[in-house]
């Protein structure tokens, strides 16, 4: 009965109960340590409170405004260095789980986009938006330009260079 239970409760719920454990031990056997941790907790918690608003209000915006249809419809008329703009503007604006856009992708390549757009794309949906706020707070804005910058450089190049590869393929 236990072991049936214990099947059916998710990693998570058992990690969350694991670390109430702890805090409850630690809340008998030594009060202090128990305080100081509340205490750092709840100054954290206050800390970042302001940062997840952002972060949650950016991702209900997105979702607003953008959807796969959209996108897809941009990308496959864009061409030239249009379409590599617009591929790394919807790759970082794009949201969802990677494989919900794989369909949709292959739907884009058979209708004759180019392979460097879906590339991109790709590359560029490692670039969280709505994670920026926070990357801001924790790394630093000259870190966060930097990084953004390369990975949306280097997204570019590894179009070109992949979309170099399979027309030699051919």
């Amino acid at each position: 009965m236990i072991k049936s239970l214990l099947l059916k409760i998710s990693g998570s719920l058992k990690f969350f109960i694991i670390i109430l454990c702890i805090y409850i031990i630690f809340a008998i056997f030594n009060t202090e340590i128990f305080i100081k941790s509340l205490y750092a907790f709840w100054n954290l918690f206050i800390e970042i409170i302001p940062v997840l608003i952002l972060i949650y209000l950016l991702i209900f915006l997105s979702n607003l405004v953008l959807n796969s249809k959209k996108i897809i419809e941009v990308i496959k008329n864009a061409s030239g260095i249009l379409g590599y703009i617009i591929s790394i503007i919807f790759g970082i604006l794009s949201s969802g789980p990677i494989y919900m856009w794989y369909p949709l992708l292959s739907d884009l390549k058979e209708k004759g986009v180019k392979n460097s757009f879906i590339v991109i794309f790709l590359y560029n949906r490692a670039v969280k938006l709505p994670l920026i706020p926070m990357m801001i707070y924790y790394f630093g804005i000259n870190y966060v330009i930097i990084l953004t910058g390369f990975m949306i450089v280097f997204s570019v190049i590894n179009g070109i260079v992949v979309e170099k590869f399979l027309t030699q393929k051919k």
